[in-house]
């Protein structure tokens, strides 16, 4: 039985399907982009800011298709590497 704690929440609803959807269609655009496997897409991912930003259901970034999910990500990685996103 789950319990609070393992569900992501918004305004009383369970949004943790649709946190997990867009976490794994940005993936696989960044796979994509960057001709690269999942899993390897998937642990860089993990690191960064913009992973835990989908996670806090108050910052909605998961309410934001894949597409802008994979470039804030870019962005991120960007600014961390000094250089401007293009």
């Amino acid at each position: 039985m789950e319990t609070l704690a393992n569900l992501y929440v918004y305004n009383g609803k369970n949004i943790s399907f649709i946190i997990m959807l867009k976490i794994l269609h940005a993936v696989i655009i960044l796979a994509k982009k960057e001709d690269s496997g999942f899993d390897e897409v998937y642990a860089d991912f993990l690191e960064s800011n913009t992973y835990q930003a989908i996670q806090e259901p108050r910052s909605l970034m998961w309410y934001e298709n894949a597409e802008f999910i994979a470039d804030e990500y870019y962005r991120e990685k960007s600014c961390i590497q000094g250089q401007p996103h293009v």
